[in-house]
C-alpha cells in the first residue's frame, strides 16, 4: 500500500528526531571532548588529558554542557535530513525519469542524501554554534574571552544577537555545507550499498540489529576521517585536534542514530499499514 506523502514525511521527521535523540544521549561526552580539543588545541595534549582536566575542573556535568542545544541540533538536523531525504529521492526519480515507486540505485540515493544535507545544515548551524559555545565555556572564561555568569543557553543566544544580529547564528555555514554535502553523499550511498550487501536475498527492512549498526558506524567513521583529511589537506592543521574522540564517538553514537531511526520508522510504517 502506498503511503500518503504527508504521512510519510511526518514518519520520516519523527524517526529522524528519535535517531537524533539517541545519537546525542550516546555520544555527548565524546562530542564535548572533541569541541574542547578543537577550539583550544594548545590547552590539551590529548584525549585523556582533556577528560581528566574537565572532570577535575567541573565534574561529570562538564561533559554534558551543551546537551540541550545538542539535542535541539541533532533532532532538528536529523528530522529535516531524513524528511528531505524522502523528498529528494522523489526529485531524483523525476530527474532520471523513473516511476515514483521505483527503487533508486546507490549512486542516486547518494545524490538525494547529499542534496538533503544542505537543508539540514540550515537548522544545524545555529544550534551547533550555541552548543559549541557552551561546551567551551570554561576555557573561554579562563582565557578572558567571556565573563563569569554567561554560561546559559539564553545568555549565549542573547550575546550572539547583541553582537552580530540574527545572521550571527549562521557564522560557519559555508564550512558546515562544505562538510555536510560531500560527506553525506558518501554516507547515504555507502549506507544503502552496505544494507544491500547485508540483506542478500531478504528485504533491507528485515535486517537485524548488528547489520544495521555495523555499516553505519563504519561509514560514519570513514566520513569523519575524510572530512578531517579534507581540511588538513587545505592547511587547517588545528582541525586535527579532537580527531580521536570524534572517531571513538562515531561508532556508538551513529550506530544508535540509525538503529533508532530504522526501527521507529518501521514501527510507524507498520501502524499506518494496519489502517
Amino acid at each position: 500500500m502506498r503511503t500518503n506523502p504527508a504521512i510519510q514525511a511526518a514518519i520520516d521527521l519523527t524517526a529522524g528526531a528519535a535517531g537524533g535523540t539517541a545519537c546525542v544521549l550516546t555520544g555527548q561526552p565524546f562530542d564535548t571532548a572533541k569541541v574542547k580539543m578543537q577550539t583550544f588545541p594548545s590547552m590539551y595534549k590529548g584525549l585523556l588529558e582533556c577528560i581528566v582536566k574537565t572532570y577535575k575542573q567541573v565534574g561529570l556535568r562538564g561533559f554534558y554542557k551543551g546537551t540541550t542545544p545538542a539535542l535541539v541540533a541533532n533532532i532538528a538536523e536529523n528530522s529535516v535530513l531524513f524528511m528531505c531525504y524522502g523528498f529528494c529521492q522523489q526529485i531524483v526519480r523525476q530527474v532520471v525519469g523513473v516511476d515514483r515507486k521505483a527503487k533508486l540505485s546507490d549512486l542516486q540515493n547518494a545524490a538525494a542524501g547529499s542534496f538533503a544535507s544542505a537543508f539540514a545544515a540550515l537548522v544545524l548551524c545555529p544550534t551547533e554554534l550555541v552548543k559549541c559555545r557552551l561546551q567551551t565555556m570554561h576555557e573561554m572564561q579562563l582565557s578572558g574571552k567571556i565573563i563569569q555568569g554567561h554560561n546559559t543557553v539564553w545568555s549565549v543566544v542573547k550575546s550572539i544577537i547583541q553582537k552580530d544580529g540574527p545572521l550571527g547564528f549562521y557564522h560557519g555555514l559555508s564550512s558546515t555545507l562544505l562538510r555536510e554535502v560531500p560527506g553525506y553523499f558518501f554516507f547515504f550511498g555507502g549506507y544503502e550499498l552496505s544494507r544491500t550487501f547485508f540483506a542478500a536475498e531478504r528485504p533491507k527492512d528485515q535486517l537485524g540489529i548488528a547489520p544495521e549498526l555495523l555499516p553505519v558506524s563504519l561509514l560514519k567513521f570513514n566520513m569523519h576521517i575524510s572530512n578531517q583529511f579534507m581540511f588538513h589537506f587545505a592547511g587547517v592543521f588545528a582541525l586535527y585536534s579532537g580527531l580521536k574522540p570524534t572517531l571513538i564517538r562515531a561508532f556508538p553514537a551513529n550506530g544508535a542514530l540509525f538503529l533508532a531511526y530504522e526501527y521507529s520508522r518501521k514501527m510507524m510504517m507498520e501502524q499506518v499499514d494496519m489502517y
